[in-house]
């Protein structure tokens, strides 16, 4: 069994990693789904939303019965990784319908909250003074995965969808077991026993975890706004200007980079803290969100730089937020806290990614991207007593 830190981080990063995939495995083959169900009436968002509901559904059952706090996480990790596995598989076992693949994708999102989730409590019990870095690395593979489909669109790869599936579901696999059987089982100072139901819902008394967490709530509500229409403001940016952006190989060269804010602000965390890291980074990606309107004029170079600085930014706190919400949780409910609270936060992605493209429809694409500002704004606002109040490392 692996006892050394950064071992046990590395096989941590891969294992998350792989559970991830399966988040992802069906968005570099959409195409090739449709034109496996020529009868069926194929809508691409209904798919990706089976999984966020999925996810939501999942993290708050898991939440509300403490089951992350109540049994071994490494357990909890590789059943998650198993059924998570078998969910994304039913595809290749069941007749190909559009019902099935709503099933298959709504499933594996539910066991998806196993996963990641977990994954954080892991990370905090074996690097519980250097939280940050160690988030910062985890998320930033979370966020290549993200990107990754638009790399192998940008290809035009010839792919076998059941491969893909397969391939995904084999990998997940691997990193829950590698989890369960090379990891030693580490256990919070204070374990839950019993589930406490409503009674998490107490966490948010707690000024310190209220503050980390509707910090996180405005993240949020930017995030995934941003990465599912950046290809719409490039390809508005192309029409505007007249550029000539790979849509598909921009979009991945821009999430992606979001590793490398995760990863940066992991290190300097250890320096400046989390809550600082967190706090300027959000402002940056907010100011980001205002300037939207001015930038669709400039030269093709700059626009990219500023993409760039908003794909770094816009991503690059989550890690540290992540931190801060396991750093000021109750050390008993830890895991569900934080499982609660990413929870609430994917809800607000469909809230914000409905609302942004009702304004869009409505006032247009740069007045609907300057004022998903709101949601960072808010989270500075509540994030700032924080990050007075803690102290660098």
């Amino acid at each position: 069994m692996i006892t050394r830190p950064p071992i046990a981080l590395a096989i941590l990063i891969f294992a998350v990693f792989s559970g991830s995939s399966l988040w992802f495995s069906c968005n570099a083959i959409l195409t090739e789904l449709a034109a496996a169900m020529p009868d069926s009436i194929f809508d691409i968002s209904g798919v990706t939303t089976a999984v966020q509901l999925g996810f939501i559904s999942g993290t708050l059952i898991f939440a509300m019965l403490n089951i992350s706090d109540r049994f071994p996480t490494g357990l909890v990790f590789l059943i998650s990784s198993i059924l998570g596995s078998a969910s994304n598989a039913l595809i290749l076992i069941l007749p190909l319908n559009i019902e099935t693949l709503l099933v298959s994708r709504y499933l594996t999102g539910f066991f998806l909250a196993g996963i990641y989730p977990i994954g954080v409590k892991i990370a905090a019990l074996w690097q519980p003074n250097n939280l940050g870095r160690a988030l910062g690395h985890i998320v930033g593979a979370l966020v290549v995965g993200t990107a990754l489909p638009h790399l192998i669109k940008s290809l035009e790869l010839s792919l076998n969808w059941q491969a893909i599936i397969f391939f995904s579901s084999s990998l997940a696999l691997i990193g829950g077991l590698l989890v369960r059987f090379t990891l030693v089982e580490k256990s919070a100072p204070h374990k839950s026993t019993q589930h406490l139901g409503k009674g998490l819902f107490n966490i948010f008394k707690s000024a310190s975890f209220k503050s980390s967490s509707y910090g996180y709530f405005g993240h949020m509500w930017e995030l995934y706004t941003f990465w599912a229409f950046l290809p719409l403001i490039l390809l508005t940016y192309n029409q505007y200007s007249g550029a000539e952006f790979n849509i598909s190989l921009w979009s991945f060269l821009i999430i992606s980079s979001g590793a490398i804010g995760c990863s940066i602000g992991g290190i300097l965390s250890s320096k400046f803290g989390s809550a600082n890291i967190a706090f300027y980074q959000l402002a940056s990606s907010a100011l980001c969100c205002l300037v939207f309107p001015l930038m669709l004029s400039s030269g093709p170079s700059l626009f990219f730089l500023y993409l760039l600085v908003w794909g770094i930014t816009v991503a690059g706190d989550s890690p540290q937020f992540s931190t801060l919400n396991a750093q000021t949780a109750p050390v008993e409910v830890i895991a569900s806290a934080i499982t609660l609270v990413i929870s609430l936060g994917f809800g607000l992605t469909i809230i914000s990614m409905y609302t942004f493209k009702f304004i869009m429809v409505n006032a247009g694409l740069p007045i609907a991207v300057s004022l998903i500002a709101v949601g960072p704004i808010y989270g500075l606002i509540f994030l700032h007593p924080l990050k007075n109040k803690q102290p660098a490392p």
